[in-house]
């Protein structure tokens, strides 16, 4: 593996970080908005899961009593 000089590394890093497409401050903000969205989702549903999960384990106990 051939070796390069720091400069010369820094340099083939700004040249690939020019490349890179950045999102805009609104797909940035639109994004992180869905993140949010989907997690508040997420956790109502496995709230849902586990109280439904949890009466019907309650009823399964409760019978063999």
């Amino acid at each position: 593996m051939a070796k390069t000089n720091p400069v010369e590394f820094f340099q083939q890093v700004r040249t690939e970080a020019r490349k890179v497409s950045w999102p805009t401050r609104r797909e940035t903000l639109i994004t992180t908005a869905m993140v949010f969205v989907m997690v508040v989702l997420a956790s109502l549903f496995f709230l849902v899961a586990d109280q439904i999960l949890s009466f019907v384990i309650g009823q399964l106990l409760q019978i063999g009593r």
